[in-house]
C-alpha cells in the first residue's frame, strides 16, 4: 500500500504522451452548436480533456502491450482464450467462460436465454445500455436501490445496495415465476458509482435462493467494488481484494462484464458462469451467429491476451488505492466549491446533481445535459449526463421518465489523467456554477426511439 508521502502520485511511471489541443471559446461554441449540443456527437480532437466515458478509454500497460505481440489469431482455439479462461477461473472462481465484443454483446447473448417476455429483472439500478437489452428482450427492468443513493448529500459507505425489503416485496407481489433474474450492478453506476457491500449481495443471495431466482452480477467495475468492501466493510479490512473478488462472485450463478472497464483494455466484454454447464451450451449457441465462434466471440487474439493480462492488473491494490483517491481529490475540490455532487465520490467519476446545480431549469430541459454543454464551451471539457435526457421514455406510456437522480458524470478514464488534469476541471466546474443562474435549458430536436441521448439533437429553449 502507498505510504502518506506518495499518497497522490501515480503509481506508475509515462513511456509515452499523446499532445492535446484545446480550440478557441468561439471555436468551441461552434462545435457544440454543431453536434446538436449533445457531446456524443463532437469529434474527439476538438475534445481538451474526455470524460465522456471510462469505457475503452483506459491506458494499457508495458505487461498487456507486450501481450499484445503474442496474439494467436487463430480462428478456433486460441492460446490466448485458453489464458483468458485459466484467468477468469483463477480470479472469479468461474468454469466457462465466452468473449464478447464488449459488455452490451454479452447482455445481447444472454438476455434472451433467460427472460421471457413480460418477466421482470430485478436490479439495484439498472444502467442504459443493460435497460435497453433487458427490454429488446422481452423484459421489464426494476431497480431496488437503497432510498439513501437519493440523498447525494448524506454519507453513506454503499450508496449501491439493494433495498431488499422492498424488492421481497416485489417478488411476493408478482410472484418469483414472473421474475426471469436479479443482476446486482457493482458498483452502481447509475446511483454515482456507488459500491455495494458484502453483507447486502449476501442477502441479495438470500432471497434469491428462498424464491427459487438466479443472481446475475453486472462485472464492469468489481476491483473497484471490492476495494470499497475493504476500505468500508468491518470484517474485510486484512483481506486481499482478490479474496474479497471470489467471495463477492461466490454468491452469483454469472457475470457479464464490458471488460473496457476494469479489465483495463480499449475492446472487449465477457459473459462467465460458475457451473451451469447447460446455460453454457445455450450461450455458445448464441454466440456463433451473433459475435463470433466460442474461442474468441468477436475479438482478436491479441484483445484477449490483453483482458487477461488487465484482470490480473486491477487487482493491484496501489493501483486501486491511487484510483479511487484520484476520483475523491476531484470530488473533494468541488464540495469544498459548494458544488452539489453525489457524495462520498464512487469508484470511477464524480456525480455532479444537475438538479441541486441549475434548480431553475425542470427536468423535462435537462438541467445535466445543460451542464455538460456549458463545461465544454467553458473548458473544451467533455462529460456526459446520466439524467433525464438518458433515462427516456416510459416503454409503455412513452412519457417522459424524470428520475429521481439526475447526475452529469465527470468519468475518469484509468490511468490516463495527472491531478493536475482535475485541477483544471474542478476550476471549469466552479465556473460554470458561479454563472448557473443564467443558462437555460434544451429542447429535443431530435430523438431515436432506443438509447436517444447518445444520437439526440437539441437546441436552447428560448
Amino acid at each position: 500500500m502507498l505510504d502518506d508521502l506518495t499518497r497522490m502520485a501515480e503509481p506508475y511511471r509515462i513511456k509515452m504522451v499523446e499532445p492535446l489541443k484545446i480550440l478557441t471559446r468561439e471555436e468551441r461554441i461552434r462545435k457544440i452548436k454543431e453536434a446538436g449540443y449533445n457531446p456524443f456527437m463532437l469529434k474527439s480532437e476538438d475534445v481538451y480533456i474526455d470524460l465522456l466515458t471510462d469505457s475503452g478509454t483506459s491506458a494499457m500497460s508495458d505487461y498487456q502491450w507486450a501481450g499484445m505481440m503474442l496474439g494467436d489469431e487463430a480462428y478456433a482455439g486460441s492460446r490466448n482464450y485458453i489464458h483468458l479462461c485459466e484467468v477468469v477461473k483463477d480470479v472469479f472462481g468461474y468454469n466457462y467462460t465466452v468473449p464478447t465484443h464488449q459488455g452490451r454483446g454479452a447482455e445481447k447473448v444472454l438476455f434472451p436465454l433467460l427472460i421471457k417476455k413480460g418477466q421482470y429483472v430485478l436490479g439495484n439500478m439498472h444502467f442504459d445500455t443493460t435497460k435497453a437489452h433487458i427490454e429488446l428482450a422481452g423484459g421489464i427492468a426494476k431497480n431496488f436501490v437503497i432510498k439513501e443513493a437519493e440523498d447525494t448529500e448524506n454519507y453513506h459507505p454503499f450508496k449501491g445496495n439493494f433495498d431488499v425489503e422492498r424488492m421481497e416485496a416485489f417478488i411476493k407481489e408478482v410472484g418469483p415465476e414472473n421474475v426471469a433474474f436479479i443482476l446486482a450492478t457493482v458498483t452502481c453506476n447509475s446511483a454515482g458509482g456507488q459500491p455495494v457491500s458484502m453483507e447486502n449481495i449476501k442477502e441479495v443471495k438470500r432471497i434469491a435462493d428462498k424464491y427459487g431466482i438466479k443472481l446475475f452480477i453486472d462485472a464492469a467495475r468489481f476491483a473497484e467494488n471490492a476495494y470499497f468492501i475493504k476500505e468500508r466493510e468491518k470484517g474485510y479490512e486484512n483481506k486481499t481484494v482478490k479474496e474479497i473478488v471470489r467471495e463477492m462472485f461466490s454468491y452469483a450463478e454469472g457475470f457479464t462484464m464490458s471488460a473496457k472497464k476494469d479489465a483495463l483494455v480499449n475492446i472487449g466484454g465477457l459473459i462467465a458462469l460458475k457451473d451451469d454447464e447447460e446455460l453454457y451450451k445455450k450461450v455458445q449457441q448464441m454466440v456463433v451467429p451473433m459475435e463470433g465462434f466460442v474461442t474468441y466471440g468477436g475479438l482478436a487474439g491479441r484483445d484477449m491476451e490483453a483482458m487477461a493480462r488487465g484482470l490480473e492488473e486491477v487487482l493491484d491494490e496501489n493501483y486501486l488505492y491511487w484510483r479511487i483517491n484520484q476520483i475523491k481529490y476531484l470530488g473533494d475540490k468541488l464540495r469544498a466549491a459548494g458544488v452539489p455532487i453525489q457524495y462520498p465520490t464512487g469508484g470511477h467519476a464524480v456525480f455532479i446533481d444537475g438538479k441541486k446545480f441549475l434548480p431553475h431549469i425542470p427536468q423535462n430541459q435537462y438541467p445535466s445535459q445543460v451542464i455538460c454543454v456549458e463545461l465544454y464551451i467553458e473548458a473544451g471539457i467533455r462529460a456526459v449526463e446520466v439524467g433525464s435526457l438518458l433515462a427516456g421514455r416510459d416503454p409503455i406510456t412513452k412519457e417522459e421518465i424524470l428520475p429521481a437522480l439526475d447526475f452529469v458524470r465527470l468519468t475518469i478514464p484509468r490511468r490516463v489523467y495527472t491531478n493536475s488534469h482535475m485541477d483544471v476541471i474542478a476550476e471549469a466546474v466552479k465556473r460554470v456554477y458561479s454563472k448557473r443562474e443564467s443558462l437555460k435549458g434544451l429542447r429535443l430536436v431530435y430523438e431515436p426511439p432506443v438509447l436517444r441521448h447518445f444520437l439526440a439533437r437539441l437546441e436552447p429553449v428560448e
